[in-house]
């Protein structure tokens, strides 16, 4: 490990160590730019209600569909772990320094259109109401999940408190995407 490395890799590990220390409260108070009350599952439960009663549909490049199982699937991941990981050397440097980043925000910024690596491959054509209801359903399952949570394919281990507004930024950065109407 050269020097530089080790500086990255020391800088992100204490970044990540004083946001793992840091209250929930200051985290989960940071307003969302989809004008959700909070950035918790229970939040985003009742933002997927307001958009099932809606006509919504989606300016990106993946369907209502392929969004919402993307989103499912890395709900799911985080209890059942993802297919791939990123290297021991990115997680513990790049990765857990954009989650620290990305918490400090109350937002992420990523590719929208980029699958979890190894995960199935999303299908073109699909019912988006049953992958809406997936989704939903695997957000209730980490609620109530107990046992231990999987490091996360690019920002290694989170907390619960941790994965939980990692999955709702996820959901919201998707939300950005988004048109309602009606």
């Amino acid at each position: 490990m050269n020097r530089r490395q080790f500086i990255a890799l020391s800088s992100a590990t204490l970044a990540s160590r004083q946001l793992r220390a840091a209250p929930t409260t200051e985290i989960v108070a940071a307003a969302s730019p989809l004008q959700v009350d909070e950035l918790s599952i229970e939040a985003a439960l009742q933002r997927l209600d307001q958009l099932q009663s809606g006509q919504v549909t989606t300016r990106g490049r993946w369907n209502l569909f392929q969004v919402y199982t993307h989103l499912a699937q890395s709900v799911e991941f985080s209890m059942t772990g993802y297919p791939q990981q990123k290297s021991w050397l990115f997680k513990n440097t790049v990765g857990s320094l954009a989650f620290v980043v990305f918490a400090g925000k109350g937002s992420m910024n990523h590719s929208l259109d980029e699958v979890i690596p190894g995960a199935p491959l999303l299908e073109p054509e699909g019912d988006a109401q049953q992958a809406l209801e997936r989704l939903r359903q695997s957000l209730q399952a980490f609620q109530s999940y107990s046992g231990e949570l999987q490091p996360h394919f690019a920002y290694g281990a989170l907390s619960r408190q941790e994965y939980e507004l990692a999955h709702v930024m996820h959901l919201n950065n998707h939300l950005e995407e988004f048109v309602q109407s009606g």
